[in-house]
């Protein structure tokens, strides 16, 4: 069985005090959705890991500027592996996979969680689905990608038991 290792940078106090638990969360949610979508990519693989920077506004606005010419803060974002020209290359040497990095800004989060009206805790899940699932290669960019993805949200979050956060879009 793969095992899957979430490794966890604190880069913003105000964590400890919006999500106590982010750690054992995050790294319960990286495994469920490992488990479930089990990526054919990975298969014969017996580690996997990502990395995870609990972070804030500036960070992420400072990461969006220099890398997405964007100069404002977004809730996450998500540096890829899968993206890099040599990873199928490279991947039947590797021992463990990692799949990349996720950011995730507090006050974006927070202020979202607030303005739609939705639990913090449930929007932060959400947000770190979203986030592994780019890692895994799926992306919002054309309509056909983003039914693909916010239908696997929403069932991944189902299973967590939180809400289809698209469903006021319909």
């Amino acid at each position: 069985m793969m095992k899957t290792t979430l490794n966890l940078n604190l880069g913003d106090n105000n964590w400890n005090d919006g999500l106590p638990d982010a750690a054992a969360l995050s790294a319960k949610i990286f495994q469920t959705v490992i488990e479930r979508l089990d990526p054919k990519f990975l298969q014969n693989k017996k580690d996997i890991s990502l990395n995870l920077e609990l972070s804030n506004d500036n960070a992420i606005q400072t990461l969006n500027r220099q890398f997405r010419h964007l100069d404002k803060p977004t809730n996450v974002l998500s540096f890829a592996n899968i993206d890099d020209d040599d990873f199928f290359n490279t991947l039947p040497e590797m021992s463990e996979v990692e799949l990349g990095d996720i950011i995730i800004a507090y006050e974006t989060i927070s202020a979202q969680s607030k303005d739609q009206e939705i639990d913090f805790r449930a929007h932060y899940i959400h947000i770190l689905v979203h986030g592994i699932l780019h890692l895994l290669g799926y992306d919002h960019q054309e309509e056909e990608e983003q039914k693909e993805m916010e239908a696997l949200e929403t069932m991944l979050l189902a299973e967590m038991g939180i809400a289809d956060p698209y469903a006021q879009d319909e």
